[in-house]
């Protein structure tokens, strides 16, 4: 039996190098800040960003919307849950009479004192407009506010876009490991 094996990366950010603040974002685009009231609003943000990606098939949570709201719970009821750190983003067009949840972030803090972020989010549809740069600032921020000193995160090694990301924020990588799929198994064809 074959197990597929994903490569990840562990990375850092050391908090006292900048300034992190919340940014603007494009014309349409509102954050929302942590409420319980807004836990099915960051599942749904989460499961538009993760079903069809390679993380879905490393985390079975993130193949269906019931997965991304017990993940939510999870992270939400967890004693070490950061609000100040944990992100919505909202898109209402102009006129509009509808909302989209479109991005999400959660924040944790180790017991070591280091800020986790967790499960940055940006639907497909509202790619390449700066969300993930703009969650990631204003997770960073709180972690600031917190008075933590450095933040870590998890990714997967071949999802490009997000090591762009990640590096340009001043993020680098301090251990990498192996990952098994939780639950997919294919067969060997050998």
């Amino acid at each position: 039996m074959f197990v597929e094996t994903f490569k990840r990366y562990r990375m850092e950010i050391d908090l006292r190098r900048r300034s992190f603040s919340i940014p603007e974002l494009p014309e349409g685009y509102f954050f929302e800040k942590w409420s319980p009231a807004l836990l099915e609003a960051h599942a749904t943000a989460h499961y538009l960003s993760f079903r069809d990606e390679m993380d879905a098939r490393l985390f079975d949570n993130f193949r269906t919307y019931r997965g991304c709201r017990r993940v939510m719970e999870s992270i939400m009821s967890r004693a070490n849950f950061l609000p100040d750190a944990t992100w919505l983003i909202v898109y209402q067009p102009k006129n509009a009479y509808f909302t989209e949840y479109c991005a999400s972030i959660q924040g944790l803090v180790t017991p070591s004192g280091m800020g986790a972020i967790q499960n940055v989010g940006v639907a497909p549809r509202h790619r390449g407009k700066g969300l993930g740069h703009a969650l990631l600032q204003a997770a960073l921020s709180g972690y600031q506010r917190f008075g933590l000193t450095r933040a870590d995160l998890e990714v997967t090694a071949a999802n490009e876009r997000a090591l762009h990301l990640y590096h340009s924020e001043g993020f680098h990588i301090v251990q990498f490991f192996e990952r098994a799929a939780s639950s997919r198994r294919r067969k060997s064809n050998g």
